[in-house]
């Protein structure tokens, strides 16, 4: 590539960046700002104070709506692994019959939006008593169509004949699971876990249906309460929330970025 194609490049990136980190940027610059200096449409305070931080931990009881998420966020994460890991392995190393239509029937329910499976969702864990509880919010979210497709074609890349010398050799199939699927698929399941994480945490509207009461409903809804406290007056109480609570996210996707890439394209790359 030509010096002048990559100063190009180059100036294409650094103009994608800033337009893409000004919204986060400026949202960061309001939690700092008075009321007035919002209105006035300052981009930097006149100065830094973090009364708005105090605030909005004052207003809403955010503490717990931060620990109910990571608490939702972890399990899901941890039972989406799971699942999705024990699947893609019964679909690529055990035979049984149907097995293909089964997964193409398993892998077509990533075309039904999630709109149009929310309320028989609702009306499930309604029967089940499991309203208002933690288990509303982890338990259907476990079986992901998306991380056994991705963990499906990870396991592919794996030599059959592997598996077959260690049922020859009496291995059992979870120790081979453990010992040896879980080893090299490291970076797809690191992949799976902050996927599942992001788009937990980021969750609204199924918290907002299946849960009532502070006791344990998200960091989301937390926000939109406090939005709707304050929309007319404190902009800057409403942007530090937003900032305490994209912080989480943005840490683990920039400390994750590379794995979650590589994930991403391994298996399709293999």
């Amino acid at each position: 590539m030509s010096m002048t194609k990559k100063i190009v490049l180059y100036i294409l990136l650094t103009i994608s960046f800033v337009v893409m980190m000004f919204p986060i940027f400026y949202a960061f610059m309001i939690s700092f700002m008075q009321g007035g200096e919002v209105l006035k449409g300052n981009i930097i305070p006149n100065s830094f104070t973090f009364d708005n931080y105090i605030k909005a931990f004052e207003k809403v009881p955010l503490i717990r709506y931060l620990w109910n998420s990571f608490f939702v966020s972890t399990i899901v994460m941890f039972g989406q692994l799971i699942v999705s890991g024990l699947a893609a392995f019964a679909f690529v190393f055990i035979p049984f019959k149907g097995r293909e239509l089964i997964f193409f029937l398993f892998i077509s329910t990533m075309m039904i939006p999630w709109e149009a499976t929310m309320v028989p969702n609702f009306l499930l864990v309604q029967k089940l008593g499991w309203i208002n509880e933690y288990t509303s919010l982890t338990i259907p979210f476990f079986a992901l169509a998306f991380g056994t497709f991705l963990m499906r074609q990870q396991f592919k890349t794996i030599p059959k004949e592997l598996y077959e010398a260690s049922q020859v050799a009496g291995i059992s199939r979870f120790r081979f699971f453990w010992n040896v699927v879980l080893p090299v698929s490291k970076t797809s399941f690191i992949t799976l876990g902050i996927y599942s994480f992001l788009t937990t945490w980021n969750m609204y509207l199924w918290p907002l249906l299946v849960t009532n009461n502070e006791t344990v409903r998200t960091v989301q809804i937390g926000l939109k309460q406090l939005q709707s406290q304050e929309i007319s007056t404190e902009w800057g109480v409403v942007m530090a929330a937003v900032v305490v609570v994209i912080l989480p996210t943005l840490l683990l996707l920039f400390l994750g970025q590379k794995r979650l890439q590589k994930g991403l394209t391994q298996g399709a790359i293999k």
